[in-house]
């Protein structure tokens, strides 16, 4: 299959399937979820969902629970909106690449307070030592 026509699908299903989960399911286990890509097989018989589920490690947990609760609902869905021959059998991947570019961002503000911090010390003392120059 052409793989022009699978990204096509691919974005659909991800465009569809957030609707689903932001507006649709009744779960009140699931929280704070993004689903931030789809990726299908050739010939879309399967496809997998990544999503990035925010809040406390319990949260996370039951988010999770109640997203693999909801597979057939969602499915079922995803069916009825794209017009496929086969409906793809997803399945939920936990995408850690939001966690880790907070992770980054965090590293990087640390290194810029620590050189500010370096910098400011080194002023400092280079304005301690032109006074005592002058003196």
């Amino acid at each position: 299959m052409s793989q022009l026509r699978v990204e096509k699908v691919q974005e659909l299903m991800k465009q569809e399937i957030s609707k689903i989960i932001l507006r649709e399911l009744k779960d009140p286990r699931i929280g704070f979820v993004t689903v931030t890509s789809v990726e299908c097989t050739g010939d879309l018989r399967e496809a997998k969902i990544y999503v990035s589920l925010m809040g406390s490690e319990q949260q996370v947990k039951d988010c999770w629970a109640g997203l693999q609760s909801s597979l057939g609902f969602i499915r079922r869905e995803i069916g009825k909106r794209i017009r496929l021959r086969f409906t793809p059998e997803l399945s939920f991947v936990v995408d850690k690449s939001l966690d880790y570019s907070a992770h980054i961002q965090e590293l990087l503000l640390k290194i810029e307070a620590e050189d500010k911090a370096k910098n400011d010390s080194t002023e400092s003392t280079e304005i301690e030592d032109d006074k005592k120059e002058e003196h």
